[in-house]
């Protein structure tokens, strides 16, 4: 990014609106109420400052530190939760070049690189509790949830894109809402649920046949088994939730056997029917 090179960088520079989508004014206005009821927000993210500078100045507005009282760029994620404070330290910034490793975290501000046990430590600080609880919100199960969940114990908000597949498209005369508050992928004409692939089947269940004359059986993929186990909740986009109030109780995956249970608002079709025969394997 700092050295202008290749195709994406250059051409993102260039033409930001052509590649980024601006973020709604409920998201904007759901983060304002949060930072306002008391909560600490931070931005954790494995790109550079200066990348992390130019999506977030035009996904939020140049304001958008305000937004955060910490941010976390370079995080290297998802060593960011497993590796120790001496393999993986924080580090200043400068002209958004890295400086001198630190010890610790002291107060709130812009770092790069890090491990979620010194964040924590940070945590704890802010808030004056020995247990702040932290929910953590990502869309990558690589990166962002299981790392999140697995090493750090933190509650874990998946945000799901393939949960946008079950909405059939409203005619453009028929629309409501603001062409900036469409989801990413509704257009003027129907679409078939896109998390249904050609060759591998649905994101989210498996069809398996039956020996000779028995019935299929129908079994949860790896990845909606990933879902269930490591996320809290699972959620299409954050403008799914932003305009519900911030005490909203929502149902957590573990709070019953239901393979359905934490996704919000409505869980993905393809586990609607008969959800009491979906096996997990």
């Amino acid at each position: 990014f700092l050295e202008d090179c290749g195709m994406y960088f250059p051409e993102v520079k260039k033409h930001p609106d052509k590649y980024l989508q601006r973020c709604p004014e409920s998201v904007k206005k759901w983060l304002k109420q949060l930072k306002s009821a008391g909560k600490i927000l931070l931005l954790i993210t494995s790109s550079h400052s200066d990348y992390c500078r130019l999506l977030c100045e035009h996904i939020i507005g140049n304001d958008f530190e305000e937004y955060f009282d910490v941010v976390i760029t370079n995080a290297l994620k998802p060593g960011f939760f497993s590796h120790t404070p001496n393999q993986r330290p924080f580090r200043t910034l400068e002209n958004d070049e890295e400086q001198e490793a630190l010890l610790s975290l002291d107060k709130p501000g812009w770092y790069s690189q890090g491990n979620a046990i010194q964040l924590y430590e940070l945590l704890k600080k802010m808030t004056g509790k020995l247990d702040p609880k932290v929910v953590y919100f990502g869309d990558s199960m690589h990166s962002d949830i299981f790392p999140a969940h697995h090493y750090s114990n933190w509650e874990t908000v998946f945000i799901l894109e393939e949960l946008l597949g079950d909405k059939v498209t409203v005619p453009a005369e028929t629309e409501s809402e603001p062409l900036e508050k469409k989801g990413k992928y509704e257009g003027d004409q129907p679409q078939a649920p896109y998390f249904v692939s050609k060759q591998w089947g649905s994101f989210f269940m498996d069809r398996l046949p039956g020996l000779e004359n028995a019935e299929e059986t129908l079994v949860c993929t790896w990845s909606c088994k990933c879902i269930s186990t490591y996320s809290t909740i699972a959620i299409p986009t954050l403008e799914a939730i932003a305009d519900l109030p911030l005490d909203y109780r929502f149902t957590r995956f573990s709070s019953n056997s239901s393979a359905t249970a934490g996704y919000y608002p409505s869980p993905p079709r393809a586990l609607l029917p008969n959800e009491e025969s979906v096996t997990m394997k």
